[in-house]
This record gives C-alpha cells, structure tokens and sequence, in this order.
C-alpha cells in the first residue's frame, strides 16, 4: 500500500510539472503574440544561412570582352611557364577566350597527363562565372556550399583565374599539376603579365 501512495505522489508531482511546464510556455508565447514587432524580432533566433544575405550589387558583375588574342594568350603561359621552371614545377597551362573556348595550352615537360583537362576546365569556368575558381574552392570547403558542386562547369579547386583588359573579362588562364596552392601561383604570374600589357583599341 506504502508503494502504491508513493507512485501516486510521483505522478501527481510529475503531472503539476508538466502543467506548470505547459502554464509557462502559454504564458510566453501569450506575451510575444502581445508584445510589439520589435520584441518579437528580438525574442525570434538570428539566421545562420549565409545564403540569406542579399548583397546591394551584383557580385563579379565585370562585362564580357572582346576574345583574347592569341598574342596575349601566349604571353601569358610563356610568364607562368617562367614561374613554374624557376619553382621546378611541372604544370599544364591553359588560356581561354571570353568565351570559353580554348585559344592557347602548353604542357611542360613531364606534367600531369590527368592535368591537361583540369587546366582547361580552370580556364573555362574562371572566365564563364567571371571568378577565380579559388571562390568554389573556398565555398566549397569553408562554406559547405555542397550545391555548387551540381553546377555545370563547376571546378572547386584554385588555378583558375580571369584575364581582365580595360575593366572587360576578354579570357581566363588555367593552371594544373601540382597542388592547388602551387597551381594558383603559376596562374597569377600569368595573369599579371596581362594586366601589364598595353590596352587594345576598341
């Protein structure tokens, strides 16, 4: 019988909490719905999803050129070939047009077979999103922004980088063979000789 009372209890005690529990909960949600939207706003948790920021402008909003020429192109690789030697890195680098296709490539000796692609696809996707493939990279693995990868033409690994002539993207450089890191140095040496040749007239 002592049992038995004691069980009683115990429930008894065990239902009051709970409706206690329950009084409380109605009780805090009776006031937010009373309050004004400026409490509700501050009782409300804050978004952790970066995709929710809206940004002003348009990010890498650069306007398409005229296609590279195969003058500029070659150029390039020559200056990334030279950065690449001076580290005794072995590299495949390739150069596309504002448009994506392909206009100049040289494969070093001893590089990567696998890395004549992946140079090409660096060109391509850099200059097609009009950004440095290290932003899918860092989306990727910093951000966990997994999606990106079911985009067409996505690379998530650095190297690819876009050639910019008077504020207009005319071409991108791509390098591959060594680590990413390694690949975006040759492709910057590269880039800068760009930038430092003298403005075609449009």
């Amino acid at each position: 019988m002592a049992s038995c009372n004691r069980v009683n209890q115990n429930l008894h005690l065990e239902n009051v909490s709970e409706h206690n529990g329950e009084d409380n909960l109605v009780a805090r949600w009776r006031k937010i719905m009373s309050s004004n939207t400026a409490e509700i706003a501050i009782t409300a948790p804050p978004s952790l999803n970066p995709l929710d920021v809206i940004p002003a402008e348009m990010p890498f909003d650069v306007p398409y050129g005229r296609p590279i020429s195969l003058e500029q192109a070659q150029s390039a690789i020559q200056a990334a070939v030279a950065e690449a030697r001076k580290r005794s890195w072995k590299m495949n680098i390739a150069v596309a047009d504002s448009g994506g296709n392909l206009v100049a490539f040289q494969r070093m000796d001893g590089a990567m077979l696998a890395s004549i692609q992946i140079a090409q696809h660096k060109a391509r996707a850099a200059v097609t999103f009009r950004r440095p493939t290290k932003v899918f990279e860092d989306g990727v693995n910093l951000m966990h922004l997994n999606y990106l990868l079911a985009f067409d033409g996505i690379i998530a690994s650095r190297g690819g980088i876009p050639l910019i002539d008077q504020g207009d993207i005319i071409g991108a450089i791509g390098c591959s063979g060594g680590t990413d890191s390694q690949d975006e140095v040759v492709s910057k040496a590269g880039a800068a000789v760009i930038h430092k040749l003298p403005a075609r007239v449009k």
